[in-house]
């Protein structure tokens, strides 16, 4: 199946490319991904729900929450996320649709 494409209203042509997986030992919860979020397919969750392995070196310990992605059926393919994320904590491909 090819990915879903879409034209602008310039007529240029779009290929969205969706919010498929979200690193979240790279995470540091700040919220910006939440912010520029239109649909709801963010949220912050409490570190301690997550299931962190112990052994990394990095400063996860003292981060407290950490996005997830709640619903990634409902991207959209906007990207604002990724362009807001300090971390570049999330992932995006182009999909076929219902994928």
């Amino acid at each position: 199946m090819d990915p879903i494409t879409a034209i602008t209203r310039g007529g240029t042509t779009w290929t969205p490319e969706f919010a498929v997986a979200l690193d979240s030992k790279k995470c540091i919860g700040c919220g910006r991904c939440y912010k520029v979020c239109t649909r709801d397919v963010l949220e912050l969750i409490d570190r301690s729900d997550e299931d962190i392995d112990e052994d990394t070196e990095d400063d996860s310990e003292s981060i407290s929450s950490v996005m997830s992605l709640a619903d990634p059926m409902d991207c959209t393919g906007c990207g604002a996320c990724s362009r807001v994320c300090p971390k570049n904590c999330l992932t995006h491909k182009a999909l076929p649709l219902g994928v």
